[in-house]
């Protein structure tokens, strides 16, 4: 049985992907910030795969290392890393934008991506065999107007992931990212600071993608023969066709 660690398990596309990861008997490591989620999340699978569950902040360095440093022996061994916590704060122009949304968009999106990989990556060079999920974004592949800094926090994601495949390819471990376009979660009401109305009005008059879809696309790269690495994958709803071009009815 391999075993998954996801970061930002407890909602969107992390939690999509417990589930599918859990139908599909992959052993779980769930990393969340929110604990009664994870508990929550930690009671719907835990009759379908051996799961544990870790309540830190990706962005908290210490906090990272410490705790994944303390998994038990049968959870230690981490075959997949899904690298999916992050956050958008804000959406306004450079000029006016909030130095404290930076730092938690660089903080979660950038650092915390490192942190955790930093921990796990470890192990998997010493076995020779691993793989790596990045979660980016179609903010990765273009800058939109008054994304300024996110756009930066996913264009970082998209080089790391390359710069991965290129520092460990002689260990055999596979790296790819998928880089979403539009999926209704949370994100939009983090961004909006849980103004619930506009975030409902980012996906109106259009069908956006579904975490489930994501989570799908993921399960479907890391089964895949071991000879076979997907570097990275652009989804976006049938609706979008790039960043800020969409059409709505």
């Amino acid at each position: 049985m391999k075993t998954a660690l996801i970061t930002g398990a407890t909602s969107g596309i992390g939690r999509a992907t417990a589930r599918i990861f859990a139908e599909n008997g992959i052993r779980l490591v769930l990393c969340g910030r929110r604990e009664e989620r994870l508990a929550q999340l930690q009671a719907e699978l835990s009759g379908k795969t051996d799961l544990h569950i870790l309540n830190f902040d990706v962005s908290d360095r210490e906090a990272v290392l410490q705790q994944i440093g303390t998994l038990p022996e049968d959870f230690s061994k981490i075959d997949i890393l899904i690298n999916n916590a992050g956050n958008a704060h804000g959406l306004g122009p450079i000029q006016t934008g909030s130095l404290d949304d930076w730092d938690a968009m660089i903080d979660s999106n950038v650092k915390g991506l490192l942190y955790v990989s930093k921990a796990v990556i470890p192990g998997m060079t010493e076995r020779n065999s691993g793989h790596i999920i990045n979660i980016g974004s179609i903010a990765g592949k273009e800058v939109y107007p008054n994304g300024n800094v996110y756009c930066a926090t996913k264009y970082a994601v998209d080089a790391l992931n390359k710069a991965m495949r290129i520092d460990l390819v002689q260990h055999g471990i596979r790296v790819g990212a998928i880089h979403p376009g539009m999926v209704e979660t949370e994100f939009s009401e983090v961004r909006f600071k849980g103004d619930t109305e506009r975030a409902a009005q980012v996906y109106q008059a259009f069908t956006p993608l579904r975490p489930e879809d994501i989570a799908d696309i993921i399960l479907f790269v890391v089964t895949r023969p071991y000879y076979v690495n997907i570097g990275e994958v652009v989804v976006t709803p049938t609706a979008q066709a790039t960043a800020t071009i969409s059409h709505k009815k």
